[in-house]
This record gives structure tokens, C-alpha cells and sequence, in this order.
């Protein structure tokens, strides 16, 4: 029994925030954010735009494209690290809103990674037999917990969630996952504060062990999957610089030919929730069919990292 993606949903919040909205607060200017990360344009929950609320919207549309029932799914895995609550979890508000026939339901705290993380886990619940249908949301209101006036991070983070559904398949559509996390840099992303917890992030420390070591993971990835960069049709990095897009792409020797996601342009940094939503864009605007091999690959706080290679659905 094989595990595949059989359908992806989005959700994106209706304001859009453009650089000169925020550059005062920060001191800075369009052309510097764009120089230094890509950005142009991000997504900004407004009240009603909650961390549950994005997730069903986003998940409904994921099993209409799956063509799956809600009472169908077995397991609903949520990556985030803005559900503001210790418990319970948001996947089971999450599974309830939707309808579901009381799955298992649990958050994975792996930052910006927990989506790949959530991807790897549904497709070995699957193949285990454990599960016929997981439904794997990630998901973030950073929004909430960004400080408006840090010049490293105001422009970066935003708002949005992605969906996919996960199910039997006869051959295999999800490759191994190649997944780890480097617990000595811990410190570079976190949250502090006791009560509101607000990121910060070593931007230039971040950059530079993304840039280095995602490449080396990428390409063991590969191989784990009993593939090269030749057999890609698409590349499909977490969105959380085109600097680090670029530096990657070089180091691996991706192919022109390979599409490469880049919805960080209008989207900013979602963390968990920006591989689907760039899955749904490159779907959506013609980069990538069904049937295409994707490497998607994601790291972030924790200095977590995990990857696999999809077929699209």
C-alpha cells in the first residue's frame, strides 16, 4: 500500500499589507525589503481570520479537490506555532468545525518544518495502515506575534494556511522523509515573553546555515527517493527567502527547466503554512500538473528541517 497528496487547498487573508505600509515603523524601504528578501506584498489576518478559521477553509477545499468526505478522514495533523493556546490543541476544534467523525486529532510544534513534518507523518499512518485518509493543515497567524517595529522580522512574517489531504495510492506519490533538527542554534528563532510570546529571529545566522546546509538535505533527500535534480519538475522551498531560494537552487544544480516556488513575493513568510500555499500557486497559475515530482523542503526555529519528494495530484 503506497501513500500520495490527493488534493491541496489555501487560504489566504483578505488584506494585503505592500512594504510602504510598514516601513516607517522600521526605519526602512521598499527596495531594501525587496533586496533583502524578495518580499513586495504580505496577507494580514483581520479578527475574524483566526487560526481555526483559515485551517477549515483551507482543509474544506483540500478534500473538495480530493474528492473525500469529511467523515472520511481518520487523522488531523496541524503544524503551527501561533495557536495562542497550551491545550487543548487546535486540531481538534479544527476536525470538529469540519465535521468529522471523531479522528485523532494533535498540533505539531516544528516551526516553518511542520508541514513537511505533518506529511511525513500522515503518509506512514497510511502505509501503516493506521489511517486511510490524514488530513495535514499548516497554519499561522504570525501576525499576532510579531513586533511591528523590529526592523529583522516586521517585514517578514504574515498570515495564511495550506492543506493537504493524504491517502492510500497503488504506487507511492511520498517519498522518504529526510528530517533532523540542530538543537545547539536553538535560540536563533524563538519566541520570549511570559504571557504574549513575540518571534525574534538572528536573521544573518539564519540565513547563512539555510543557505549551506539545506542544499546537502535537499540532495540526500534525493537520493534517499532514488532520484536526481534531472528527474524534478518542480522545487518547492519554504518561502522564507528568494536569497536562500537562489543560494540553493545554485548549490544543488537544479535544472532552468524546474520550476521553483516563489510565493513569497505577495505572501511574505507564512512558516508552516507557506509550502502548501505555494504548492496551491504554482498549481493554480500553471507552474506545476498533476502528476509532477516536487521536492518540497522546509527549516526553520529549533533549526528543524524535513523534506520529501510528492507527486502532485
Amino acid at each position: 500500500m503506497g501513500a500520495a497528496i490527493l488534493g491541496i487547498g489555501a487560504y489566504r487573508p483578505a488584506r494585503i499589507v505592500p512594504n510602504e505600509e510598514i516601513v516607517d515603523a522600521i526605519d526602512s524601504s521598499d527596495e531594501w525589503i525587496q533586496q533583502r528578501s524578495g518580499i513586495r506584498t504580505r496577507r494580514i489576518a483581520g479578527p475574524d481570520e483566526t487560526v481555526v478559521s483559515m485551517s477549515v477553509a483551507a482543509a474544506r477545499e483540500a478534500l473538495a479537490t480530493a474528492g473525500v468526505e469529511p467523515r472520511q478522514v481518520d487523522c488531523v495533523i496541524v503544524a503551527t506555532v501561533s495557536h495562542l493556546y497550551q491545550t487543548p490543541s487546535a486540531a481538534t476544534l479544527i476536525a470538529h468545525e469540519l465535521g468529522t467523525d471523531q479522528p485523532a486529532a494533535f498540533d505539531i510544534s516544528a516551526a516553518c518544518a511542520g508541514f513537511c513534518h505533518g506529511i511525513a507523518l500522515a503518509a506512514d499512518l497510511v502505509r501503516g495502515g493506521s489511517a486511510g485518509h490524514v488530513l495535514v493543515i499548516g497554519v499561522e497567524r504570525l501576525s499576532e506575534i510579531t513586533d511591528p517595529t523590529d526592523r529583522g522580522t516586521a517585514f517578514i512574517f504574515a498570515d495564511g494556511a495550506g492543506a493537504a489531504v493524504v491517502g492510500r495510492s497503488e504506487s507511492d506519490g511520498i517519498s522518504p522523509v529526510v528530517w533532523g533538527s540542530d538543537g545547539e542554534q536553538w535560540d536563533l528563532i524563538r519566541s520570549v515573553g511570559p504571557l504574549q510570546p513575540i518571534l525574534t529571529m538572528q536573521g544573518s545566522a539564519v540565513f547563512r546555515w539555510a543557505s549551506y546546509s539545506m542544499a546537502k538535505i535537499a540532495l540526500q533527500t534525493l537520493d534517499r527517493a532514488g532520484l536526481t535534480v534531472d528527474d524534478l519538475d518542480c522545487f518547492v522551498p519554504h518561502q522564507a527567502n528568494n536569497r536562500i531560494t537562489d543560494a540553493m537552487a545554485r548549490a544543488m544544480g537544479l535544472p532552468d527547466r524546474v520550476k521553483v516556488a516563489r510565493d513569497i513575493v505577495d505572501a511574505g513568510n507564512t512558516s508552516a503554512a507557506s509550502i502548501p500555499l505555494a504548492l496551491d500557486r504554482m498549481i493554480r497559475d500553471g507552474d506545476a500538473r498533476s502528476g509532477d515530482r516536487a521536492l518540497l523542503i522546509a527549516f526553520g526555529a529549533g533549526l528543524s528541517y524535513a523534506a520529501q519528494v510528492v507527486t502532485l495530484p
